[in-house]
């Protein structure tokens, strides 16, 4: 592909040249292992090349990420799938992908996607059933339709898509990062800090918010910003029966679970007790053992659930050294480092690196003491 980068913010890509080929190199695997997202390749491919190959899969060690909802569905469109042990490679071939009615065994984002790009292409009409419906998901909807394909029920779990045999260019916007937008929610109530943040795209972050406000944390909106004033104390709320609150997470538009990390680590310093509850990935919560070490009063019940007593700023997290699991993980542990008193060392910050750019100026432009060593 040709790729020109005019602004920090901004790619230009042309794909009138691709090389099928490289995607069976050394240099190719070894690259795309180490990066899930590799994955999303697959759909495009097969619906414009007929083919395609997709290394076993990297990212991050929380638990099974398995590939079936995007294989099964490609399968249904009409491809041919096949492991190759020796290359460690997924052939895929579709010499004609024709439409098909789909009932996805898991509303996976990244799968509904990927089935999405290759069907955009089928002969005939594809219908999606139980699909992912997240803004991430949405918007590549609305892209594809802009480019010439005709995708009906956009924001909903059933997709209907008629064929088309030819997409064009086009101009697109990257939705905020609402994940990063959530983690900064959590960092300002959990040092105690004012913090405006800007352009959050507030009607995409749906239950965010919401979710925050249980935790007692205030919030102001101006426009599209989310104004997060200085708060000494916050305090969880009950459910109306007067029991323990529990956040769960839920496919869109239930509560995401890359902030349940963030969440969690934001209620040790609340007034109250939070039921943390990760259904989604069984290793999600085994960083909560640093967050002990640190001094924070959680039960880690079962690889799913944690229960967090919170200590209402009556006794500081104290600093230690701890490594990074996984992007989200990381970062909560980023903010308890921030409000821990004395000296944090986090390794394995490339893991932190994979999901917010540049983090350690930014928060040191908010006034952070942190270096990168």
């Amino acid at each position: 592909m040709k790729v020109e980068r005019p602004a920090p913010d901004t790619c230009i890509f042309q794909a009138d040249n691709v090389n099928i080929d490289y995607l069976r190199s050394e240099e190719y695997q070894q690259k795309s292992g180490k990066l899930r997202g590799s994955v999303m390749i697959a759909g495009p491919m097969l619906g414009r090349f007929k083919k395609a190959f997709i290394p076993k899969p990297g990212g991050d060690k929380i638990g099974r990420r398995r590939l079936d909802t995007h294989i099964i569905g490609f399968e249904k469109l009409g491809a041919l799938f096949t492991y190759n042990a020796e290359e460690g490679l997924f052939h895929l071939e579709a010499p004609g992908l024709k439409g098909a009615d789909l009932l996805l065994d898991e509303p996976s984002v990244t799968g509904t996607a990927n089935i999405v790009m290759a069907a955009v292409m089928a002969d005939g009409i594809t219908t999606i059933y139980n699909a992912a419906c997240e803004p991430y998901l949405q918007q590549l909807c609305k892209m594809l339709n802009r480019m010439g394909a005709k995708i009906a029920g956009i924001g909903s779990n059933l997709l209907t898509i008629e064929g088309v045999s030819y997409l064009g260019g086009t101009e697109h916007r990257l939705l905020p990062d609402m994940i990063e937008i959530g983690s900064f929610i959590g960092l300002a109530a959990m040092t105690q800090s004012e913090i405006t943040i800007k352009n959050v795209s507030l009607q995409n972050l749906g239950m965010i918010p919401d979710k925050f406000r249980q935790l007692g944390i205030q919030m102001e909106f101006h426009g599209d910003d989310i104004h997060i004033p200085e708060q000494d104390l916050y305090e969880i709320q009950t459910f109306l029966d007067g029991s323990v609150l529990t956040i769960s997470d839920h496919p869109w538009p239930g509560f995401t679970p890359d902030l349940l990390s963030i969440v969690l680590v934001v209620a040790t310093q609340a007034r109250g007790s939070v039921l943390i509850h990760q259904k989604m990935f069984e290793s999600r919560l085994f960083f909560v053992d640093k967050l002990i070490d640190m001094g924070a009063q959680i039960i880690l019940c079962d690889p799913h659930r944690a229960a967090v007593i919170g200590m209402a700023r009556e006794q500081k997290l104290r600093g230690i050294t701890m490594s990074s699991p996984d992007i989200r993980a990381g970062v909560a542990l980023l903010i308890a480092a921030l409000s821990a008193e004395g000296k944090s060392i986090i390794q394995n910050i490339e893991q932190i690196d994979r999901g917010y750019q540049y983090i350690d100026e930014r928060l040191r432009r908010l006034g952070a003491q942190i270096k990168r060593i």
